[in-house]
């Protein structure tokens, strides 16, 4: 395994699951906060994405061949706009 490989296998083992528990707990307040869980699911998914997007844009030079991290940087993106659509269009 190349070096970059493994900097691409410690972001998913060490930085992804410490985002989704933040953003889950941003979903558990909300929905304990009885906000409408269309807005709640929108703004989970937007600051998901966001955060998975940042995160994947500081490892950006090490990994930015590797097919893997554009499939990962495609769906961190594409979970962000699907937030931002839920937020804007609620119905």
């Amino acid at each position: 395994m190349d070096d970059d490989t493994k900097v691409l296998r410690d972001y998913l083992a060490f930085t992804v699951p410490h985002v989704t528990v933040l953003a889950g707990a941003i979903l558990g307040v909300l929905l304990i906060a009885r906000v409408p869980m269309n807005v709640a699911l929108g703004v989970f998914a937007l600051t998901y994405g966001l955060m998975l997007t940042i995160l994947g844009l500081i490892i950006r030079q090490h990994v930015s061949h590797l097919w893997a991290y554009r499939l990962i940087m495609a769906f961190s993106i594409g979970l962000a706009l699907v937030g931002a659509l839920v937020l804007v269009y609620p119905g």
